[in-house]
């Protein structure tokens, strides 16, 4: 049991009754009584917040000094590390994180929307790809601050992250980004000075530990203006986008 919450094993719970506006936080005293729990101090789990959702509680956790949420039944008896999903939506269930840390720090900005979110995305992420298809599309509904967080195994998409953020303005890092791949003719011949190169890693960089802060995983990741993570597909059913 140890070994699987420390190796974060993939468990998939579906819930019947869960809205966000159940979402209440619990006392600091029954904080602590979680971190009492047997299992918990076993697996050197520390419980920083927790979270009623009505038929669970959602951890906010550090294992071995890394986030990452868990979840706990009512009756105390399983903690469960992996994906917890709303049976009504398919969302996966997660907690609302600070993005106040955020802002100024995206590579860009797309669409003149009154409503905010935040991406990471990678340059050579296949899902990525098919989720930016929709950007025209969603352009007057959104404004969505982008961040780059190119995958290790992705050979190009750290040099392609850097070469968007090189352009001058955010029209041209927007068109960058959607119509280049690392075959193109314009990436190939990219000269970029050895001082501005400094400063746009800096920057990717910092990008990078914001998503590593925000226990972003995998690309797409979005989150809305309050901090909750949602599904892109979710996001086109929103505003009626096929």
């Amino acid at each position: 049991m140890l070994n699987i919450i420390k190796k974060s094993f993939t468990v998939l719970l579906f819930l019947t009754v869960l809205n966000a506006q159940e979402i209440k936080e619990i006392s600091k005293s029954e904080i602590e009584q979680i971190n009492k729990l047997n299992l918990i101090k076993k697996a050197e789990i520390k419980v920083t917040k927790a979270f009623d959702m009505g038929n669970i509680f959602v951890l906010d956790s550090i294992i071995q000094g890394k986030p990452q949420e868990l979840f706990l039944t009512k009756d105390k008896k399983l903690l469960i590390a992996g994906n917890v999903m709303n049976v009504n939506s398919g969302e996966p269930i997660t907690l609302p994180v600070d993005l106040s840390h955020t802002l100024g720090k995206e590579a860009l900005t797309y669409g003149n929307g009154k409503d905010e979110y935040i991406l990471f995305t990678d340059p050579e992420c296949q899902y990525c790809k098919k989720f930016e298809a929709f950007f025209p599309k969603l352009e007057k509904h959104v404004k969505i601050r982008v961040f780059f967080f190119p995958l290790s195994f992705h050979n190009n998409a750290r040099d392609l992250s850097i070469y968007f953020m090189s352009k001058k303005t955010n029209k041209e890092k927007i068109k960058a980004m959607l119509n280049t791949n690392a075959d193109s003719k314009e990436f190939k011949n990219r000269e970029i000075s050895k001082e501005k190169l400094a400063k746009l890693e800096k920057s990717l960089e910092e990008q990078m530990i914001i998503a590593r802060n925000l226990n972003v995983r995998g690309t797409p990741t979005l989150f809305d203006s309050n901090g909750k993570k949602i599904i892109w597909i979710e996001l086109l059913r929103k505003y009626n986008i096929q």
